[in-house]
């Protein structure tokens, strides 16, 4: 099944490329560009990971990583911050709402896509049926 990336940017030039390379990587991809919308396709979507930038319309990066974070539901889901922001407080704020990193614009490809890894490690696979048992056990 897909790992599903809810990625949210208000910069169109930011969220294509990204999109297009976790699409080739395999990941399903849901985007937004402002603040309340990606909150709440984040609650109605549990994506395995948010990409979220901090400077959004409607309602900051900050105050939705705090909102999803401080929520037993969803305070799991791995969040990067994507922002061209890169004051010690804006980092530091970061920590406080608990996002699981911090990464600033502009940054390589393969860099997110290490983090993403890192974050969001594959799947275990399931034991074969029966692997571990004698003959004749059940």
């Amino acid at each position: 099944m897909k790992k599903k990336i809810l990625l949210v940017d208000d910069e169109p030039m930011v969220v294509e490329p990204i999109k297009y390379r976790l699409e080739q990587e395999g990941f399903g991809v849901i985007s937004s560009s402002r603040g309340l919308e990606a909150l709440n396709l984040a609650r109605e979507t549990s994506p395995d990971l948010i990409g979220l930038d901090l400077m959004l319309p409607k309602m900051d990066g900050f105050k939705i990583c705090r909102l999803l974070k401080f929520d037993e539901k969803f305070k799991d889901i791995p969040i990067i911050v994507l922002t061209s922001r890169k004051r010690e407080g804006d980092k530091s704020l970061a920590k406080e709402v608990r996002a699981d990193s911090y990464i600033v614009k502009p940054f390589e490809p393969t860099f997110l896509m290490g983090k993403i890894k890192e974050l969001l490690p594959p799947p275990q696979p399931s034991p074969a049926s029966g692997e571990g048992k004698r003959e004749g056990e059940k």
